[in-house]
This record gives C-alpha cells, structure tokens and sequence, in this order.
C-alpha cells in the first residue's frame, strides 16, 4: 500500500515543536477565529508574563539575568518572571507605593495565554525571512536545555537571597519608567482652555 501525499506542513507546527521539544513548554494552538495566527504559550505553569512599554522594559533590563527571556511586539515587552508573580503584583505595587497610580504595566499568570514569538534563527527568526508585521519576536531567547525558571525574577529573591533576580527591583524600576512616560504625555497634550 502506497501512503497517502502529506498535505503541506503548517508553519506553526515547527514553532510549536521548538517550544515544547527543545523547552517543555506546554503550547496551544491559533484560536479559531484566528486560524493565520501563531500558537500560544501558556502561561502560569513555568513563567508568569510582565507586560510594559518597550521604553520602560528596557530600563528593567538591568535587573534581569542575561538568560532571562523577553519578548518585544510592537511597542510592548513582555517580560517573562517567576510563575505566581501576577498574583503577587497588586500587593507588591502597594507595598511599593504605586497601587493608587493607573499604570501602563499587566501581569498574566495561571490560565492566561501569551503569543510564541517566532524561535530564533528558525523561518522569521533573527537572520530567517517572513517576519510578519507586528509578530512577537524574542529580544532575549530562551535557551534550550537550560532550566529558564531559575533565570526569572521572583518575590523570594529579595535581599539577593539565592541566585534569582530580584522581581521587587524590576517592578519598581519598570513602574517608575511607566509613571515618567504616563507624565511625559500628558504634557506633551495641548492644553484646552475655557
């Protein structure tokens, strides 16, 4: 018996492999509604998802390891902490005095979903081709066979206890540059006078 032709491969199938061959981590496939979209990460079983403006993502680089992962789409950076970190964050931006400001900042934790950037070096990655506009790239990959979670900022950090980063810096620093921005806009807006 002669098997049937194989139907063309999905693209999003390679990404999905990446991630739960080379990481262990658990993948969803593209909503319905959505069928060109990439898969999904799921989020809360690894790593929780800080989500800030790129400009104050890149001032909590320095708070982070070097292998801890993060992600860039559009103008937002998605930085990847501790799993239980979004649960942990309304109380932290209290204790840190910035729980009564709206801040451009989110955390998604257990049972959220966040978009696979394309893997890097693969079709769309860094020196691959197709990149779609918009798509979620990794400015920070994770690296394959490394144990990311012991990359990621987390509350139990604090006081440079144990060789994680320190998830009470990175907040406060990335709340900060979310205030300065906010503050940076409502002055850059004409004012209406009566």
């Amino acid at each position: 018996m002669i098997p049937l032709p194989r139907g063309p491969l999905d693209p999003g199938d390679h990404v999905r492999r990446w991630y739960e061959r080379e990481l262990g981590w658990a993948t969803l496939p593209a909503p319905a509604q959505d069928p060109g979209a990439g898969p999904r990460l799921r989020v809360g079983d690894r790593f929780d998802v800080l989500e800030v403006p790129a400009e104050a993502g890149r001032a909590g680089l320095r708070h982070l390891a070097p292998a801890s992962p993060v992600a860039v789409r559009g103008d937002r950076m998605r930085l990847l902490v501790a799993a239980g970190s979004a649960q942990e964050l309304p109380g932290l931006l209290d204790w840190l005095e910035w729980g009564a400001l709206a801040l451009d900042l989110t955390a998604t934790g257990e049972g959220g979903v966040m978009e696979a950037p394309l893997p890097p070096g693969g079709p769309g990655g860094p020196g691959g081709r197709g990149v779609l506009q918009g798509a979620a790239v990794w400015l920070r990959p994770p690296e394959p066979g490394c144990a990311v979670e012991a990359s990621l900022p987390t509350l139990s950090a604090v006081g440079g206890v144990g060789g994680a980063p320190d998830l009470v810096r990175l907040v406060d620093t990335v709340a900060t540059q979310c205030h300065r921005l906010r503050l940076r806009r409502a002055c850059a807006r004409p004012s209406v006078l009566p």
